[in-house]
């Protein structure tokens, strides 16, 4: 620990010069702007098999059973408005599912239903 200290103490400036007080202090380096995604890659991104039909399950949320690396995928998504195109597009909360975990989904519905409504199965 006391090594750590005199490392520190090394990089400590104790000089009064006015010289170095009166220098301006150094900027952090500017931020790159983000490039945007080319048209063509965006057309290239994981979309799906074809079928683009979309469920709707609430104002933002949707489904769609979609393809990618030959595997089916349930995918359940938010999605969001782009201000710049007006167009509708996924965001990054969701999930996809594979065939297996969407039926194991599917099978716990039912237990699922009876925890959030317990009155309909077990009465008041």
């Amino acid at each position: 620990m006391s090594k750590r200290k005199n490392i520190s103490r090394e990089f400590i400036d104790d000089s009064d010069d006015a010289e170095e007080s009166a220098e301006a202090p150094k900027k952090a380096p500017a931020k790159k702007p983000r490039k945007a995604k080319p048209q063509a890659a965006a057309a290239a991104a994981p979309s799906g098999g074809g079928d683009d039909e979309m469920i709707q399950i609430s104002a933002k949320r949707f489904v769609k059973v979609r393809t990618f690396n030959g595997r089916h995928l349930v995918d359940i998504r938010e999605y969001y408005e782009d201000r710049e195109t007006g167009e509708r597009k996924p965001g990054k909360k969701g999930i996809s599912l594979t065939v297996e975990q969407w039926e194991g989904l599917k099978t716990a519905i039912p237990q699922v239903d009876r925890k959030l409504h317990p009155e309909r199965y077990y009465g008041d």
